[in-house]
């Protein structure tokens, strides 16, 4: 007898087999008062013959561990089937469970074994020891230190269903608690199995798989770049286009999200139908899920603003702007902001279903948070510019009251395409648009003239002081074609800065100089003013520049001054404006000629009226840019 057989068989007796004990009581159907009274005392009992159960399976595995390992080694695989099957099924049992994975020999005899047999029972037998004892970490330790993981990352290539889930089950725990297993896992080539199994059909195993592709990819860009070689995206993909399965989907979506701050993966994602496939589950019940989804088309949609089809995504979208979620409507704005850019079809759309009023009442709502407040006036002022409803964009901006919050913020870009419609330009003035443009304007110029060289230059927020220069120039440009608000810039004197700025380096900063100069000229006084500020000089330098724009609002400006003068500077500002602009045409050049006389006509016609200014202040627009968040994302990667 075992020494747990021999302290049953003193303290209970009546559960040995063959013992049978009389009892006192006439009628088994009635429990006695003695009986009743002992209930607790037989609970206690009970207990201790658990214990005792424990100790014996205990015991026996012990006892069984040094034969055990010795038949599983042996080279009859009908003898190693067998053990294994011995093996398996004392693993289903905690007490001898725990005895088996204290032997380091055993657990590498069950690797070997599972390595070398060519038998799907034995496979089967084994993977299912391993799977059990990797539930404790003692047991993940012994699989981790014998060699388990090649072995299980071989596994994944079994043709039994039953293996498969066995061995992606056990890296699932290995990789979620045994430090070193990430590592063992690439190294065994694992990601290169893992990846074609998101073909297989089981719900519950595609949730491990995607778990296990996450848990390897977060932070490793080798790993993004395996799953991107296999064809990783488009079963992701595959999947959250084609399950109902909770789980699943938040898996899957955690692992896009980590691919969508890779560079390479980000548009084969989107090629592959990513965004609307995460679309479909931004609304869902599921918070987990829809978060996910969000974060992940934000990561993606930089690499989505020539990407079709996705009206019923924006229209969600849209619909997601009334929400009071900080961090959802960051996403949002931060997704429409990008999917606007450069994307007539998509701006289209957005205007036309209110889009316009939903960004204005959220960016009011969100007030100094700038996660909203940024990416809300960039989706406006795509919006407002360069697509068939851009007037009823700006118009909207107007009408739902969305002046005096964005001239608040100096949203330089969008103040600038709002001034594209005139009915704006008296309520930009009325919100102080124009004191507010000019004062910028003169502060970026002066730490732009502090640090003159490239290597030198200065940035506020990521934006280059130049940059803010061109883009307040540019905005006061489009605001000089209301006359009042002509008077009111040149008030401020802000003539002899936009001389200075027919000087910059840079042509876009000359454009916009030469183009608000051309419209204040438009004053008699201010004509005046320019031409006493000395800006003939560099304008008929401007005259000759490659740049179409430059050359035309640097002779509209010249053509203006010159009214006023005498016949022989009249003379000889003509000649300057034919050989410049006209310097492609050889029959201009002789200006006593027929077609010389008709092109200066030509000229003063162009130059003569307000229709002119409409088309020149088009002139080569900036372009949106798309915005990344990967920097911000992986501060989310891990949630």
């Amino acid at each position: 007898m075992t020494r747990a057989q021999r302290v049953r068989a003193a303290m209970f007796p009546e559960t040995m087999e063959g013992k049978t004990i009389l009892s006192t009581q006439l009628d088994s159907s009635q429990q006695t008062n003695v009986q009743r009274l002992a209930e607790p005392s037989q609970l206690l009992k009970t207990a201790i013959i658990h214990l005792i159960n424990y100790q014996d399976d205990a015991e026996l595995a012990t006892r069984a561990v040094p034969e055990l390992t010795k038949l599983l080694n042996d080279d009859d695989q009908v003898v190693v089937n067998k053990a294994a099957q011995i093996v398996n099924q004392l693993t289903r049992k905690e007490a001898s469970r725990r005895a088996l994975m204290q032997s380091p020999q055993m657990v590498a005899a069950v690797v070997r074994a599972m390595q070398n047999t060519s038998d799907m029972e034995t496979a089967r037998a084994t993977a299912s020891i391993l799977h059990n004892l990797s539930h404790q970490r003692e047991g993940l330790l012994a699989i981790f230190k014998s060699g388990g993981i090649p072995a299980l990352v071989r596994m994944l290539s079994s043709p039994m269903e039953s293996v498969l889930f066995y061995a992606i089950t056990t890296l699932h725990n290995l990789l979620l608690h045994q430090e070193g297993a990430k590592m063992a896992v690439r190294l065994a080539d694992g990601l290169q199995r893992m990846v074609p199994l998101l073909k297989k059909s089981n719900p519950k195993f595609l949730a491990i798989t995607t778990d296990c592709l996450q848990l390897l990819s977060y932070g490793n860009q080798e790993s993004k770049l395996i799953i991107l070689a296999n064809g990783g995206p488009e079963g992701l993909v595959q999947i959250m286009r084609n399950y109902n399965y909770e789980k699943l989907l938040w898996t899957t979506s955690r692992v896009l999200k980590v691919l969508s701050v890779c560079p390479s993966n980000k548009p084969a994602i989107v090629e592959a139908g990513g965004m609307q496939a995460l679309g479909k589950h931004v609304t869902g019940s599921s918070q987990r899920l829809s978060q996910n989804c969000l974060w992940t088309l934000r990561n993606l949609s930089d690499a989505a603003t020539k990407q079709d089809g996705l009206d019923g995504l924006l229209q969600v979208l849209i619909g997601l702007l009334s929400t009071d979620d900080v961090n959802m409507l960051a996403c949002v704005t931060g997704i429409l902001s990008n999917l606007t850019c450069n994307n007539a079809r998509n701006k289209t759309h957005v205007t036309q279903n209110n889009g316009v009023e939903a960004l204005i009442h959220a960016l009011l709502r969100a007030g100094e948070k700038e996660d909203v407040a940024e990416p809300a006036t960039c989706a406006l002022r795509h919006l407002t510019s360069r697509h068939p409803e851009a007037e009823l964009a700006q118009n909207a901006v107007r009408t739902h009251y969305g002046i005096p919050a964005i001239v608040k913020t100096a949203v330089v870009g969008l103040i600038r395409n709002l001034a594209l419609c005139p009915t704006n330009q008296a309520p930009l003035r009325d919100a102080d648009a124009i004191p507010k443009l000019v004062n910028l304007l003169i502060n970026a110029h002066q730490d732009a003239q502090k640090h003159g060289s490239a290597s030198q230059q200065t940035y506020q927020d990521g934006v280059r002081m130049e940059e803010i220069v061109e883009g307040c120039t540019g905005a006061l440009h489009i605001m000089a074609r209301d006359p009042v608000n002509r008077g009111v810039i040149a008030d401020m004197n802000t003539i002899p800065l936009f001389v200075q700025l027919l000087y910059s380096p840079v042509d876009n900063i000359k454009r916009v100089a030469a183009g608000v100069l051309c419209e204040l000229a438009l004053d008699k006084q201010s004509a005046v003013a320019i031409d006493s500020e000395g800006a003939c000089a560099p304008l008929m330098e401007l005259l000759h520049s490659s740049n179409e724009g430059i050359a035309t609002y640097a002779a509209a400006v010249l053509f203006r001054i010159s009214e006023d003068k005498n016949a022989d500077y009249k003379k000889r500002v003509s000649v300057e404006l034919t050989h410049s602009l006209f310097k492609h045409d050889p029959a201009a050049w002789d200006m006593q000629s027929e077609h010389a006389k008709t092109c200066f006509t030509d000229i003063e016609l162009r130059f003569g009226g307000p229709v002119m200014y409409d088309h020149m202040g088009d002139l080569d627009m900036p372009d949106d840019y798309p915005q990344g968040f990967d920097s911000m994302q992986r501060a989310f990667d891990a949630c």
